[in-house]
């Protein structure tokens, strides 16, 4: 069973762009050195971020099921000075279209199929959207999205499995109502996989946070999956913004920045306008790639409806069209 964090990469940006913009600068006693360091360039994309009123990023999942290191070595790939990487060896778990409104709160999102046929640059032929992060890291993952949807996409979040696990044990584990019971056994996961919960109410620990995230009802398949995981990214979102969590917000920072790679200035997030108590957890908009699945010389890829895609990505993110 294939790894689908979506959840994590929502939380990840999401809820600490919240906390943050709202009372990060004042919890972490932050003075004027918060903010020194910053370049030119940083300055320019917050005054840009700041006229536009919201922000269109790239979010984007990966693992370390070969045991190489997840977003830190991704980041050890990063050639200096250039926005761009060496191949890094890992594909995209997930990779979501994300526009979050500070102003409103509001918070759209487009799910990009990992199998999705598509053109990368440089390479000869149509693959999978999700190779492009192993060919060319964030950079040209961003480059192809942009390509496929024709929109003016800069930013991006890398996040790894690791990042979920932490905070979640940071604030003392998710509460969650299991609506049913949940078990699943693969004993060629590596390691052995094993999720076995009994509906009720009862608190997730970061690891089993991820068996939850992981779980695919068989009667279901994947839609059952997004709807376990729409229902933890509520709670999360939730129980991260208690007051009672506001003093581990050091800690979850620093979680944070260890798991998650991102060209999006820091002084964005903490300059941010506070919306925190705008978001609707009950009406984030949520949407995913329009086509079908087809085998083509032996490989199972999804086709993306063109029409359909462009309709949707007119209606859900217009004021980011290429001309």
């Amino acid at each position: 069973m294939k790894k689908k964090f979506w959840t994590a990469f929502l939380i990840s940006l999401i809820v600490f762009s919240a906390i943050f913009a709202t009372i990060g600068h004042h919890v972490l006693n932050m003075d004027s050195t918060a903010y020194q360091g910053e370049d030119e360039e940083d300055l320019e994309t917050e005054k840009k971020i700041e006229d536009k009123g919201e922000i269109l990023f790239l979010l984007m999942g990966i693992d370390d099921q070969d045991g190489t290191g997840g977003v830190a070595s991704v980041k050890k790939k990063k050639i200096e000075g250039e926005n761009r990487h060496k191949p890094t060896g890992k594909r995209t778990d997930t990779m979501i279209l994300c526009k979050y409104n500070f102003n409103t709160g509001d918070i759209t999102m487009l799910s990009i199929p990992r199998d999705s046929r598509v053109n990368i640059r440089g390479r000869k032929s149509m693959e999978k959207i999700n190779h492009a992060h192993s060919h060319g890291g964030p950079y040209l993952a961003l480059e192809t999205v942009k390509d496929f949807l024709n929109i003016n996409l800069e930013y991006y979040v890398t996040v790894d499995y690791l990042a979920v696990k932490e905070i979640v044990n940071a604030i003392g584990g998710v509460e969650i109502d299991i609506p049913e019971r949940m078990y699943y056994y693969d004993p060629m996961d590596k390691p052995p996989l094993l999720i076995d919960f009994q509906p009720g109410l009862q608190t997730l620990d970061g690891e089993d946070a991820i068996r939850f995230l992981r779980y695919r009802p068989k009667d279901k398949g994947d839609l059952g999956r997004v709807e376990n995981q729409k229902l933890f990214m509520k709670e999360f979102i939730k129980q991260t913004l208690k007051p009672r969590n506001i003093i581990k917000l050091p800690k979850m920072i620093k979680t944070y920045y260890d798991y998650v790679d991102t060209n999006i200035p820091i002084n964005v997030i903490l300059k941010g306008v506070g919306t925190a108590n705008k978001i609707d957890l009950e009406n984030i908009n949520t949407n995913v790639i329009p086509g079908v699945g087809k085998y083509i010389e032996g490989q199972s890829f999804f086709i993306p409806d063109e029409e359909d895609t462009r309709k949707l990505v007119e209606e859900l993110f217009g004021d980011f069209l290429l001309d």
